[in-house]
């Protein structure tokens, strides 16, 4: 499993997208903090907001596109290796479960690391961290993983899971929104299954996230196990 995931790791940092995401992360890292004060001075805020407004640029931008950018990067994680019969061999060397949970430690660890960064770069020109904040965003990254992890499994053909990834990149934030906070009774239970939902409360309902990203992930290796490969 161990194996599995450096090697997941150190491939999402070697691609040309990889590097431009990242770019992205660090320079809104920096802008955030760099016009935290003129948002202060133009906009009337909370006291809990304008104590958090160094981070909110990075928090808008993963809150907006973060689906986006992990199905762009790791939208065919698991259909390329079916796809280019390397799967076989996995399967041949090692068991399902670590191949699922590897893949998951692999992406999941790259994100980390490319918060961490971001988190020290907000760090050393505002010297402020929340803890709370960084917890919130580390577990919507972590459920959008595990749901790309899932559409990968689901869906055989990297072509596709990479037309889907857009679509579905770009509908999520505003289709999540909307789940959030309509009073529709046919789709309203529906926001118990949405991150937004666990990150618009300031308590820790947020850990419900890990749970649902759990499920997902055990339903991948559900999926994976009776897969042909």
């Amino acid at each position: 499993m161990y194996v599995i995931a450096r090697k997941e790791f150190l491939q999402l940092f070697t691609g040309v997208k990889s590097l431009i995401i990242i770019g992205i992360l660090l320079v809104t890292s920096y802008y955030s903090v760099k016009f935290s004060t003129l948002l202060v001075n133009d906009i009337e805020l909370s006291p809990k907001e304008t104590e958090n407004i160094h981070v909110f640029g990075l928090l808008a931008l993963l809150i907006l596109f973060g689906q986006l950018f992990i199905m762009g990067l790791s939208h065919d994680t698991m259909n390329r290796e079916t796809h280019e019969r390397t799967m076989r061999f996995l399967v041949s060397r090692t068991s399902r479960a670590s191949i699922v949970f590897g893949k998951f430690l692999g992406i999941w660890t790259f994100w980390f690391a490319c918060i961490v960064v971001s988190h020290v770069l907000i760090v050393i020109f505002s010297h402020r961290f929340d803890l709370f904040i960084f917890s919130q965003l580390m577990s919507l990254l972590t459920y959008q993983i595990a749901f790309t992890l899932l559409v990968s499994t689901l869906i055989p053909k990297p072509a596709f899971t990479m037309f889907l990834g857009v679509i579905l990149g770009l509908i999520f934030p505003a289709l999540s929104f909307w789940l959030v906070f309509t009073s529709n009774p046919w789709f309203s239970w529906m926001k118990y299954l949405n991150p937004y939902y666990y990150l618009n409360r300031e308590d820790f309902t947020f850990l419900v996230i890990l749970l649902l990203a759990g499920m997902m992930i055990g339903l991948t290796h559900l999926l994976f196990r009776r897969k042909e490969c």
